[in-house]
């Protein structure tokens, strides 16, 4: 049998890494898939959501509007 020495930050980097892997894989397996289109093509329905958590500033909202705007699922989807 090989042995091979790896530091103990290089171990718990690979065992982080694994574990990340390992959920993610878990997601998309339940899910199907992780990218998936947004439910709704509405500019501001979208930001309407944002706002109503009151959980987002005012800059941050307009920014989110901005890209959405300039998106292009956003722009092929309202045709």
């Amino acid at each position: 049998m090989d042995t091979i020495t790896v530091s103990k930050k290089e171990y718990q980097n690979l065992v982080e890494r694994a574990l990340r892997y390992d959920y993610l894989a878990r997601i998309i397996q339940k899910k199907g898939s992780i990218f998936s289109s947004p439910p709704t093509s509405d500019v501001k329905e979208v930001v309407e959501s944002f706002r109503a958590t009151k959980l987002y500033n005012t800059p941050f909202l307009r920014s989110l509007e901005k890209g959405l705007n300039r998106s292009s699922y956003f722009k092929t989807e309202q045709k």
